[in-house]
């Protein structure tokens, strides 16, 4: 825990940096930052179309090549065929694995 801030920069590490001290553990941090910089969820009123294509556009953009393999190894072929349900389901089971 000590050593993630340095792995952050720009808006990430003044979030960081601006939070009370309310995290005890490892999994509090991560849990609070991921909602914060990775979260998506379908709004209210929000098509199933627009959640889609919000969410590949954050695919797109926030991961790098390697973890576009290692999700599409994951997922027994290419992430972007499944449904958003097994998507999420996909990607909370490799965060937990990764603790």
């Amino acid at each position: 825990m000590k050593t993630f801030p340095f792995s952050l920069n720009g808006a990430a590490k003044d979030w960081l940096y601006l939070q009370p001290p309310l995290f005890n553990t490892w999994g509090d941090m991560k849990c609070t930052f991921l909602e914060k910089f990775c979260g998506i969820r379908q709004h209210a009123g929000e098509t199933l179309h627009e959640y889609w294509e919000g969410f590949n556009r954050l695919y797109a953009t926030c991961l790098m090549m390697m973890d576009h393999s290692m999700i599409d190894a994951a997922s027994g072929g290419a992430l972007m065929d499944k449904t958003p349900i097994a998507t999420g389901h996909l990607i909370l089971n490799m965060a937990s694995n990764t603790q």
